[in-house]
């Protein structure tokens, strides 16, 4: 019961206050250990790179492991660093609060509010485009900001959060096919791929009931991608509209509008409301032993 109460206060949390202050952000904490090492790494060759990048992402793996112990603590503050730590692997709160900006008739406004959640260049691109690469990057971002980090909570408890949060973020900073990045990330890149198979198709296990015979149609157009293709497909078999990353995806539908992008956050919150019942069934059963604290 331990586990649930905690679980329960960290989505409160998230909820009711949003992200911790960036100094206090562990997730912010990974990003600068990596980033000290990626700005003073000198690139040399593929190898070595390699051997850099890998050993950087074992570090910066070891220091989230070095975090999941803070709650060995004594009582009653062990309670408080589990819920605190365990809120920081997830942002439910934060991905509705940057998608929602791109949600405006000023282009321009939503040009830059896109180019605040997708790497991809923005410039260029037009109103539908924008929508879509939103509706896109909510879809993804399920996965990685809520559905995988819960996931790896319920199977390794603290523990398998921190430590997935920090590859993902890892990936977000290194995975990058161009010549900084190749050989440094890769490592990072491949390791981030193994983390979500499962949870990228359980993301789309939660899109089944919305929409069963949809969902498993997209779901076998989407052949693009390893793992994050596969929950923005479910998201357009939802939606209806045609969601493309130009030279790498596209699903068929409709042109997305700004109306869209409000029935995807709908639907978003629908899924994470799935998730969250589902994972509170299982640590209600004690099905999750492991998350004793």
């Amino acid at each position: 019961m331990e586990a649930l109460f905690a679980f329960v206060l960290a989505f409160l949390w998230d909820l009711l206050l949003g992200e911790p202050p960036a100094k206090l952000h562990p997730v912010v904490w990974f990003g600068k250990l990596a980033g000290l090492v990626d700005s003073r790494y000198k690139r040399r060759f593929p190898a070595l790179d390699f051997l850099v990048g890998m050993v950087t992402a074992l570090m910066v793996i070891a220091f989230a492991l070095l975090l999941s112990f803070l709650p060995l603590a004594p009582y009653p503050l062990n309670y408080v660093l589990m819920v605190y730590l365990l809120k920081s692997s997830f942002a439910a709160r934060s991905l509705h609060e940057h998608v929602a900006r791109t949600v405006t008739k000023d282009v321009e406004e939503k040009r830059k509010a896109v180019s605040m959640i997708v790497s991809r260049d923005v410039s260029k691109l037009d109103e539908p485009h924008l929508n879509s690469a939103a509706i896109e990057s909510l879809a993804e971002n399920l996965n990685d900001s809520v559905v995988a980090p819960l996931f790896y909570f319920l199977l390794f408890g603290l523990p398998g959060a921190l430590v997935y949060r920090a590859v993902n973020t890892l990936d977000a900073m290194f995975g990058y096919r161009n010549e900084r990045y190749e050989y440094f990330g890769k490592f990072s890149a491949r390791l981030d791929d193994a983390l979500n198979f499962l949870p990228a198709r359980l993301t789309v296990l939660l899109y089944l009931p919305l929409g069963m015979g949809k969902v498993i149609r997209y779901y076998r157009l989407a052949k693009f991608k390893i793992n994050s293709d596969k929950p923005i497909a479910a998201m357009g078999a939802i939606l209806g509209v045609w969601l493309e990353k130009p030279g790498v995806y596209r699903f068929p539908g409709r042109a997305p509008a700004d109306e869209d992008i409000k029935r995807a956050l709908k639907l978003y919150w629908l899924i994470v409301a799935e998730w969250v019942a589902i994972a509170v069934l299982l640590l209600w059963t004690g099905v999750c032993p492991c998350l004793s604290l």
